[in-house]
């Protein structure tokens, strides 16, 4: 559907063209005019989590055809496609080195026309844009920061200038994980118009959501190019959303990504791990201050249903999708589903279109955590339409609590300029299970390579069995990034990237763990990470079906009693006061409407 936009929208548009991306309110303040293009957290589908870098025009039909007739309804819109568009070989979740991108003369990136066959001729995404937005959908696309090097190799001009690519090229600042763009040096004539000719082709193509990657991390470097970015889209013409990635976004830069964005990435890519999960509660709590209608922190896509190329379905369990979509929609992030629409099964479209739940996330205001009680979480918002408040209750803690007071061996902090390797050697001859945990400590956002070398079962006979030779009954690390380490044939132990849990059966007749905890010796970047060695008995773990979560219903309310509304079960749960203490799923989660009684 081709934008219209409102009286407000062209009054904005206006101050943004004379005001440098700002519009004077009646009161004298100045709101960014962007903002007003997403005035609650977008609602879309992004096809990364699924399709990679692979997704094809017939394909990303296919999830806008199943958007239009299933998700539309309930306020989802946003179709975009992801990374390498352009690349006509990409076949997976890796990027080849030298791949051959499709461009303009003017380094412009295009769309690859074996995959996105519309685009022959130097038509774009004018085509595919046009069919999503004949279904009353919006359409958006991956852009990576910067120019592509190949542009740079050959040098071509710069639309509208007398320059050229290597007059811009910034080679220093590159992606790391990426090879196909240099940055832009922004303190170079050219740069700029460099931008601005980019954002006006995707405004010509029709497109309504930009997200720009390698750009909010490290944000205070890429500042300069965030603020070319923001320029180029007000100069543009097209209101176009601005989505930052990857994250985590300096919270140091809270002031100003609210000014140039609509949506900025608060963690790296977020997958179906457990761990990532848990730490979006942080995250979201931490910039819980910073969120405004139409600036959102983004706790990233929902990795849901089919996912990784259709090889596998979520491995989130039923009550952690609830608690995803239960923290998404308390916090007010971004919902921007990830896995294949075309395969969605009837538990996943549940989640995707319970109208009382994404109203908490779309209309709710007064959002905030309430309380963190050793894993037992609540978070509240208000519904302005009534007033009623909504209440999140969370059990965010694991069966066997892996906590240094329940470790049978705890190496406290070890620090990556300072490398020692902590000995274990506990007792594992009551146990049923064992626990590999190694959790970063501070603020640190980046993953440590760690390693538990030599592990091995001591036996009732005295003789020692590698733990290696056995397989882990769960692993849940960073990346996926558990293995067994080898030197050449050698087994050298169990490597992962922190944080990692990583879970055994105790063996029969084994009576003892030992191995060596550390941090890979050829890491040299920043850090530090603690190791525990968790033993499950049967005296710590609870097999039950879950934990109370106690909320003081006055503290609330007026201390009145209220009606209380189960969203997700659409039950009435009838008047309660006092202590409301509702029994939570492990890693599960509730969502509840508060309401006032009706005088009688």
């Amino acid at each position: 559907m081709p934008f219209m936009p409102s009286s407000r929208s062209l009054l904005l548009s206006a101050a943004v063209a004379l005001g440098g991306g700002a519009a004077a309110t009646a009161a004298g303040s100045t709101v960014p005019a962007f903002l007003d293009w997403t005035p609650t957290p977008p609602m879309g589908w992004n096809s990364w989590d699924c399709f990679a870098t692979t997704v094809t025009e017939a394909q990303t039909k296919e999830q806008a055809d199943f958007m239009a007739a299933e998700l539309k309804s309930h306020g989802w819109q946003y179709i975009v496609v992801d990374i390498q568009w352009y690349e006509p070989g990409a076949k997976s979740h890796d990027y080849r080195k030298d791949a051959v991108l499709t461009m303009d003369a003017h380094g412009r990136l295009q769309p690859a026309t074996n995959r996105f066959p519309s685009a022959e001729g130097g038509n774009g995404f004018k085509t595919l844009s046009g069919y999503v937005h004949g279904l009353g959908l919006k359409f958006g696309i991956h852009l990576m920061r910067g120019i592509p090097r190949q542009a740079v190799e050959r040098n071509l001009p710069i639309l509208g200038t007398a320059l050229h690519a290597q007059d811009i090229a910034d080679k220093v600042h590159t992606c790391p994980w990426n090879p196909d763009m240099y940055g832009v040096d922004m303190a170079k004539p050219g740069a700029q118009e460099y931008y601005d000719s980019v954002f006006a082709l995707l405004a010509e193509w029709g497109v309504d959501y930009v997200k720009v990657d390698d750009l909010s991390r490290p944000y205070f470097q890429n500042r300069p190019e965030v603020e070319a970015i923001r320029h180029a889209i007000d100069k543009a013409g097209r209101p176009m959303v601005l989505s930052l990635s990857p994250g985590a976004t300096d919270i140091r830069a809270a002031d100003h990504v609210t000014t140039h964005a609509n949506l900025w990435r608060i963690s790296d890519d977020f997958w179906d791990r457990w761990l990532s999960l848990r730490e979006q509660f942080t995250r979201l709590a931490r910039w819980n201050d910073h969120r405004r209608p139409g600036a959102w922190p983004d706790a990233d896509m929902l990795p849901l249903g089919t996912v990784m190329l259709g090889a596998r379905s979520t491995r989130f369990t039923r009550d952690e999708q609830f608690t995803l979509m239960t923290l998404w929609s308390i916090a007010r992030s971004p919902l921007m589903h990830g896995g294949d629409l075309t395969k969605t099964d009837p538990f996943t479209l549940s989640l995707l279109t319970n109208d009382e739940v994404l109203a908490v996330n779309q209309r709710s205001t007064e959002n905030r955590p309430l309380f963190d009680h050793d894993g037992l979480i609540a978070w509240t918002a208000k519904d302005p339409a009534n007033g009623d408040t909504y209440l999140a209750l969370f059990n965010s803690r694991d069966r066997v609590r892996l906590l240094p007071e329940n470790a049978r061996h705890d190496s406290g902090a070890i620090r990556t300029d300072s490398p020692v390797t902590s000995a274990i050697d506990i007792d594992v001859s009551d146990g049923a299970a064992l626990f590999l945990a190694a959790e970063p400590v501070g603020e640190f956002d980046g993953f440590v390579p760690v390693l538990w070398s030599s592990p091995r079962w001591v036996m009732a006979d005295g003789s020692e069995v590698p733990l290696t030779d056995q397989a882990w009954t769960h692993a849940d690390a960073q990346w996926d990034s558990s293995k067994i380490a080898k030197d050449g044939k050698q087994v050298l132990g169990l490597a992962a990237q922190a944080s990692a849990v990583i879970e055994y059966a105790v063996p029969a007749g084994a009576k003892r763990f030992r191995a060596n905890a550390g941090i890979e010796p050829q890491y040299q970047g920043p850090g530090a990470v603690r190791f525990l060695t968790v033993v499950g008995t049967a005296a710590n773990t609870d097999t039950g079906e879950g934990l109370p979560v106690e909320v003081d219903l006055a503290a609330l309310t007026d201390g009145s009693p209220v009606r209380v509304r189960d969203l997700w079960t659409h039950t009435d749960l009838g008047e309660q006061s006092g202590t409301f203490a509702p029994v939570v799923p492990y890693h599960g989660a509730k969502l509840y409407r508060l309401g006032r009684t009706q005088a009688k």
